[in-house]
């Protein structure tokens, strides 16, 4: 783990921090907070970055908590595999090479296929490294129609795009329940610029190749056994128009996990923190302060 320079704004309060992964592989992450604080680590999802988690991460550093707000491998600032491999297992072993590095039993809170890397990482972990589990929108049994709507939206900019307001047509074209933000300067944090000085997404392209690689391991039947032996306290966070988590799909995960709790997010859809933050910010605030410290021990 090597420490970086240090973010000043007072409302930040992070420092950017390298980790190793699995292989050594470099990964970015924003921590700060109270280092005797509640320990928690935030897993973005596909195609997102670490940009994703900023305002749950500074709500959870003004509560006290200790904050790891990590890219992952192949998005963001975190190196690109050199091997293209970008399996579910490397997911894992990346966060379980994290967690190696940490005194406490975190909390996990992961969206989408950081959820599913939380949710296999507990199964695997050897030591108690794991306090707490919050799944952002992922379930054993997701919707394989709204699974391709979303690979259609990340392929779809793979030539990259002449603007960043190109950028923020593409978005609001995806998410038409959404309010379109009076400024595109934010997305800038989720591109990366081309050396054709067109502007791309800030993740491997190779990452979809990795589709291929999770489905052959048989992802989701993982997700179900390792569903079925949590037992730390455990949240299930999706939104109510959800392309990926149907009632059926968190039904199923809540006779997995009979202490799971379910918040139900009106008017969200797979991207729960982008469309109500307030209300997502909430919940898993509300949850952090309840899981009590000695639950890693169980």
């Amino acid at each position: 783990m090597t420490r970086h320079s240090a973010q000043t704004s007072p409302q930040h309060r992070t420092s950017l921090v390298r980790f190793a992964g699995k292989g050594g592989l470099a990964l970015a992450a924003d921590v700060g907070g109270d280092p005797n604080g509640i320990p928690v680590i935030l897993l973005p999802g596909a195609g997102q970055t670490r940009y994703a988690w900023r305002h749950v991460a500074m709500r959870l550093i003004a509560q006290g908590c200790h904050v790891i707000s990590l890219d992952l491998r192949g998005h963001g600032d975190s190196a690109w595999a050199a091997d293209a491999d970008y399996s579910i297992g490397a997911f894992v072993d990346d966060l379980l090479a994290v967690l190696a590095t940490q005194r406490d039993p975190q909390i996990l809170i992961g969206a989408s296929i950081g959820g599913i890397a939380s949710l296999l990482a507990v199964q695997r972990q050897v030591l108690p490294a794991v306090r707490g589990l919050v799944l952002v929108d992922v379930v054993p049994t997701m919707q394989r129609e709204g699974l391709d709507r979303i690979r259609g939206f990340m392929t779809a900019g793979a030539t990259g795009f002449a603007t960043v307001d190109e950028v923020a047509d593409a978005v609001a074209l995806y998410l038409p329940h959404r309010p379109r933000p009076k400024s595109s300067a934010s997305l800038a944090k989720n591109l990366r610029r081309g050396p054709d000085g067109r502007w791309y997404w800030h993740w491997d392209p190779a990452f979809h190749a990795g589709s291929q690689q999770r489905a052959e391991e048989g992802m989701f039947a993982q997700m179900e056994r390792a569903a079925a032996s949590i037992s730390v306290p455990t949240l299930l966070i999706s939104g109510s128009l959800s392309e990926v988590v149907d009632t059926e799909g968190a039904t199923r995960l809540l006779n997995l996990i009979p202490h799971c709790q379910w918040v139900n997010v009106q008017n969200a859809a797979h991207m729960v923190a982008g469309d109500q933050n307030d209300v997502f910010n909430s919940a898993i605030a509300d949850f952090v302060t309840q899981v009590p410290k000695q639950a890693a021990d169980k």
